[in-house]
């Protein structure tokens, strides 16, 4: 049963520090647990009334949950890997009964001193092994520290960027720019720096898909509400008699599908064309029933 134990807390750091791996560092970023954590948060934020509110906080609660899963998944498992060995392997400060200080509480709480780097010191192992493992467990918190700071500072220029891009969509439809001004080599450079923006965000999307669990409260700057504008653009620009139009045209028809494959794959799943799922994607945002502001 000891080794029982060490081998399940084991597990469950290991399986912790992979889930953090595959959401941070590995290319294709797809942590299981995290994904499972943000994606139920996002599915009962309308009942918890998280999504629409004006701080939309399904999006920075979700974050928070999936760093206290991973933290506490982590503590549970190194408290697994010290409680069989306690008393008998640790030392205690004086004051402290060892009889009554070796049950798992107290093998969590050693665990959530060694990896939060708070080296109390009143319970400490002493045994050569588990010497080793106490500041093994520090290094694998420092790492969770910085890699949740890293996160954080990923993720909000990804979603700085697709804001961008929703509010120069807006600028567009609001000025109401004619066929015949797109129909220029002003229009060309236009539609290619959409394409270029558009190919951006599908990226971002990969590389940090939690950001689409943030909700964008202005409609200015809501990209599920915009983005069928940029689909309206691309049409206009292929029947537009300016070769670079039509070729700068065809370039953001492409981001565009490419989007909407990288939204479907990973989160709609609805197995439709590019304009299917950009109104599951509006839709999935609250902005179904919805028209652009003018």
């Amino acid at each position: 049963m000891t080794w029982l134990a060490t081998l399940a807390g084991g597990l469950l750091v290991l399986g912790a520090l992979r889930d953090v791996f595959h959401t941070l560092w590995h290319p294709t970023r797809h942590g299981g647990l995290s994904r499972l954590v943000m994606t139920c948060m996002w599915r009962f934020s309308p009942h918890l009334a998280l999504r629409h509110r004006p701080a939309g906080l399904t999006g920075p609660l979700g974050m928070v949950a999936v760093v206290a899963v991973w933290a506490s998944t982590m503590a549970v498992g190194w408290a697994l890997v010290y409680w069989p060995h306690m008393p008998e392997h640790f030392s205690y400060a004086t004051g402290l009964n060892p009889g009554e200080h070796a049950g798992p509480l107290d093998a969590l709480y050693v665990s959530m001193v060694m990896l939060g780097t708070l080296g109390l010191g009143d319970i400490a192992p002493t045994a050569g092994w588990l010497r080793v493992l106490a500041p093994v467990e520090a290094l694998s918190g420092f790492a969770l520290l910085s890699a949740t700071v890293a996160w954080i500072l990923g993720i909000y220029p990804a979603l700085a960027r697709r804001r961008a891009l929703a509010l120069r969509l807006s600028h567009l439809r609001r000025s109401g720019v004619p066929a015949s001004a797109l129909d220029s080599d002003g229009g060309a450079a236009l539609l290619d720096g959409l394409a270029a923006a558009v190919s951006v965000v599908s990226v971002d999307f990969m590389q940090y898909p939690e950001s689409y669990y943030f909700y964008d409260v202005d409609d200015h700057t809501a990209l599920p509400l915009q983005l069928d504008h940029a689909v309206s653009l691309a049409r206009q620009a292929a029947a537009a008699a300016h070769p670079d139009v039509r070729l700068a045209g065809s370039l953001l028809r492409t981001a565009l599908d490419d989007l909407a494959v990288i939204l479907d794959d990973r989160f709609l799943h609805t197995g439709g064309g590019a304009g299917r799922v950009i109104t599951a994607y509006a839709a999935d945002h609250g902005h179904g029933t919805r028209s652009a502001q003018s």
